[in-house]
C-alpha cells in the first residue's frame, strides 16, 4: 500500500469521525495504533518520556508543536507499557488532522519498553487557544 494510499484511507476514516465523510456518518471514534504489545516490560516509561516524544510532532502550519498547543487530553500509562492517548485537533477542518495522530502514536511508540500507543481524537471539549501553553500563544502571535 502506497503512503498516498494509507493517508486518503486515514483521512477518509477522520472525516467519517467527524461526520464530514461520504456515508455523513455521526461522529464515531477515530484511532491510530503503533507499536506492539510486549512480552514484558523491565522499565516502565516514565510521563515525561512520553511528553518528550509528544513534543517531537509539530502542526507543520504553525511549527507549534502538539503538546503545547494543548492538543494532548488525557495520557494513560499501563503496567504492560501500553499507553492510551486522548487527543484533539485545532478545528475539523484542520488540513493536517488525519496525519498528527498517527505521527503522535508513532513518535511515542519509538520509547523503548512502549508497548501498543493507542490515540484517540476526542472532540469534547472543543480545542481553544487558551489550551496553548504560553510559550505557544507568544509563537501563534507571530502568525
Amino acid at each position: 500500500m502506497t503512503d498516498d494510499k494509507i493517508f486518503d484511507d486515514n483521512e477518509q476514516q477522520l472525516l467519517e469521525a467527524m461526520g464530514l465523510g461520504e456515508n455523513g456518518a455521526m461522529q464515531q471514534d477515530y484511532i491510530a495504533y503503533a507499536g506492539k504489545k510486549l512480552d514484558s516490560v523491565s522499565k516502565p516509561v516514565s510521563r515525561e518520556e512520553i511528553i518528550d516524544a509528544l513534543k517531537t510532532v509539530s502542526d507543520p502550519e504553525i511549527m507549534i508543536n502538539i503538546w503545547d498547543m494543548g492538543l494532548i487530553y488525557r495520557i494513560e500509562q499501563k503496567e504492560n507499557g501500553d499507553v492510551d492517548i486522548d487527543m484533539t485537533v485545532t478545528a475539523p477542518t484542520c488540513p493536517v488532522a488525519g496525519i498528527l495522530p498517527q505521527q503522535a502514536a508513532d513518535a511515542v511508540s519509538g520509547i523503548e519498553g512502549t508497548g501498543l500507543v493507542t490515540v484517540k481524537v476526542v472532540w469534547e471539549p472543543a480545542w481553544t487557544i487558551e489550551n496553548m501553553s504560553d510559550e505557544a500563544r507568544a509563537m501563534f502571535e507571530f502568525f
